[in-house]
């Protein structure tokens, strides 16, 4: 397998130290130039791209909350790996000497590389694959192999043009320019990766995220035609009194909870990749941001945690 395209665009984000604190990116910083160095024998890639809007496997179990649309069902790294272990078994009965595995986004490798060589897409400026008929709201898989295939596929153009709405509607401006994500102002890396709280010049730029954040996506001109132009893109969502309430009794939920109980309750989804201790955390912010004035006497009841004091103490003066 040769060097990835964008093999130069990654190592300058990671010289940047841009990756903050998620170490393993710079750890399989070789491994993802050369995947040969921990899967010797395979020469092609098989890649994949699995649609998740709608969400095709299970239900949220935080439905009220605004989470990344990905994350609204169960973990994808399980069903995906399901449906291409399905196409192994086929390959096996057809090629019995060949050498195939199964990867999802866990494993050390440029997937989107991959996938802009197996005509997937072209990379957007908010940095995730377009494919000019479906869209970017797919996730990646894909299964190496020790088949030398040969097929020669014709990349798919650059379609982006002149737009730059998903720079624009950035709350926190994390797109610092095309295809340059910087994920200490993302609210995607504060809510999901980071196991810090957020800083306080960033929180009201937050918005009413709970898990993730799919603005620069939904905006996107080629997701609007896609989708026929179902997807959202508001900073705050608008709700009914109803869906407030709902919203409020599941936040209330959060706070009252334990860690345990809420890792009990999101396992199996994307939203374990959290853990009780960021959901918890997110749901400050979010209480914050709405103006949530009736869980004030529940936030105030963390104004002497050790980890949470200074965020409770920050929702308490937003209520104010």
């Amino acid at each position: 397998m040769t060097t990835p395209l964008s093999w130069s665009h990654y190592e300058k984000w990671i010289q940047n130290d841009f990756q903050m604190d998620m170490h393993y990116l710079k750890t399989h910083l070789e491994s993802k130039k050369n995947p040969n160095t921990w899967q010797p024998m395979m020469k092609s890639a098989i890649v994949f791209a699995f649609p998740y809007f709608p969400h095709p496997k299970g239900n949220s179990p935080l439905p009220s909350s605004r989470i990344a649309m990905y994350a609204m069902g169960s973990d994808y790294h399980h069903w995906m790996k399901d449906q291409m272990s399905e196409v192994v078994k086929d390959l096996q009965l057809r090629f019995p000497d060949g050498h195939f595995s199964i990867h999802t986004d866990s494993s050390p490798i440029l997937e989107r590389d991959l996938a802009q060589r197996a005509g997937l897409g072209w990379f957007g400026k908010n940095t995730c694959l377009i494919h000019p008929k479906t869209g970017s709201l797919f996730l990646i898989g894909e299964i190496l192999t020790s088949l030398d295939c040969t097929l020669q596929i014709q990349p798919v153009h650059d379609f982006c043009g002149t737009c730059t709405k998903c720079l624009d509607i950035c709350p926190t401006n994390a797109l610092v320019s095309p295809q340059v994500l910087k994920p200490e102002l993302c609210i995607s890396y504060w809510t999901i990766e980071s196991r810090k709280i957020p800083p306080a010049d960033l929180r009201k730029s937050m918005g009413d995220w709970l898990f993730g954040c799919d603005l620069c996506q939904t905006v996107c001109p080629w997701n609007q035609k896609a989708f026929q132009k179902t997807l959202k893109f508001d900073s705050q969502r608008q709700l009914s009194p109803q869906e407030n309430q709902n919203q409020t009794e599941e936040l209330r939920w959060l706070l009252k909870s334990s860690y345990r109980e809420i890792q009990k309750k999101v396992k199996g989804t994307p939203l374990s990749r959290a853990g009780g201790k960021g959901l918890k955390r997110n749901a400050f912010i979010v209480i914050a941001n709405r103006k949530i004035l009736t869980l004030k006497p529940v936030v105030e009841q963390f104004l002497d945690d050790p980890y949470f004091a200074e965020l409770a103490q920050w929702t308490v003066d937003q209520l104010a």
